[in-house]
């Protein structure tokens, strides 16, 4: 059993074992450090001895190490005389305590982790980085890679997190239900970051990062389990299934990007369209907020044999109702384009100059790259030009600034 066994083990389990261990330490940080700490003597020890049971080697080691580590600890002997032996029997470890890892239990813990991970306290970067680290598993380098900064800058908000999270008395529990629903936005909308990030990344040369996505959709599937009762969970469950299902057919063989009307939709998965869909029935069950709103969109698409067989209408009544539940600027361009389709570029540029107007998406390449599109299929050539070479200039991802510059040439 070599590294890949590790890695593959560790990434499934990391965040049962991480979630059991805080439980009983109450401590945060050192329960990630001995449970990194087993996954480092597993790459040694494995190789040479492959365990029976790989997660109960790893739980039974990294409990190990935090008992070491409470021992090392004078201040903290309460908590080493609830998990280190009983003297007076000579026992390693104590009856409630093996009772209390049994992993019929865990699940709750991985929902407390996931809330400790993305809690207010935290700005949005230690939440995205903890998250992905302690309950997606990643390194702090996979991470560093994922959102192309150094890895120090990982490591760095990984430990502020930590420090943050104790200075702030933080409990290892999941909230209150009174205060689960304005709570669980936290968790949800992490993992929407993460899951866009992977779905078009902001930067680079790949215009996918599907490690990244399909992370996002197993921290999403997590919560889903964890929280069957919450529409919202499900609905961005759906949202990145439906989405995620274009991923084979939105890049050619050498990366570029392939667009809507050009992808072959034989490619696309359907295996994820159904998963979706499912998703989206059950999130439909009292009314779609953001994130359901978001996939209906998404699955209006994905039952679409074309784009010009697309319901555009009614994708513009959803992205309406979307704009009354969670206004914001990209959802309002989003409308912009349905309504091209629906009803014609002109009814669509005069939702786009609003935009522009009240500066509401100062620096992004996509209302310029909109703007562009627009005033191309309007005829009007030069002014289209020179929209898509702007949006090509303040775009960040090679692959797309490749498009809209091909774009640009061809109106020339």
């Amino acid at each position: 059993m070599g590294t890949a066994e590790v890695e593959a083990v560790w990434r499934i389990e990391s965040a049962r074992i991480v979630a059991t261990l805080t439980r009983f330490t109450g401590d945060f940080g050192l329960a990630e450090d001995a449970a990194q700490e087993a996954v480092a003597e597993a790459l040694v020890s494995w190789p040479l001895a492959p365990p029976a049971d790989p997660v109960g080697w790893l739980m039974a080691t990294a409990r190990r190490r935090a008992i070491d580590a409470i021992r090392r600890r004078a201040a903290l002997q309460d908590r080493y005389a609830r998990l280190a032996a009983d003297p007076a029997t000579g026992l390693a470890v104590g009856s409630a305590l093996d009772e209390e890892l049994d992993p019929d239990r865990i699940d709750d813990d991985v929902l407390a982790l996931m809330f400790i991970s993305c809690h207010p306290v935290l700005s949005p970067e230690a939440r995205v980085a903890l998250t992905l680290r302690v309950v997606g598993g990643l390194s702090t380098k996979e991470i560093a890679r994922a959102f192309l900064v150094p890895v120090p800058t990982v490591q760095a908000r990984i430990t502020r997190g930590k420090r943050t999270i104790a200075a702030a008395g933080v409990p290892f529990e999941p909230p209150p239900a009174a205060e689960r629903r304005e709570r669980l936005g936290d968790v949800l909308s992490v993992i929407y970051v993460i899951f866009t990030e992977g779905s078009t990344a902001t930067s680079g040369d790949h215009l996918l990062r599907p490690d990244l996505a399909y992370e996002a959709i197993r921290l999403a599937r997590t919560l889903a389990a964890l929280q069957p009762d919450e529409p919202e969970v499900h609905g961005l469950l759906a949202l990145c299934e439906l989405t995620a299902a274009r991923f084979p057919a939105r890049t050619g063989p050498d990366g570029s990007p392939v667009l809507l009307d050009e992808q072959d939709r034989r490619r696309w998965d359907f295996s994820a369209i159904r998963r979706g869909l499912a998703a989206l029935a059950r999130a439909s069950t009292r009314g779609l907020g953001p994130y359901g709103l978001q996939a209906a969109i998404a699955a209006a698409h994905a039952s679409a044999p074309s784009v010009e067989a697309t319901d555009w209408d009614r994708i513009v009544v959803l992205y309406e109702a979307l704009g009354r539940v969670a206004p914001s600027p990209v959802a309002e361009l989003n409308r912009a384009v349905a309504v091209a389709m629906a009803s014609g570029p002109e009814r669509a540029l005069a939702i786009v100059d609003e935009l522009v107007v009240s500066d509401r998406l100062p620096g992004s390449h996509l209302l310029p790259t909109v703007r562009g599109e627009l005033l191309a299929r309007l005829g009007r050539r030069a002014e289209a030009r020179a929209e898509l070479e702007l949006a090509a200039r303040l775009c960040a991802n090679e692959r797309e600034r490749s498009v809209l510059l091909r774009k640009a040439a061809a109106l020339s």
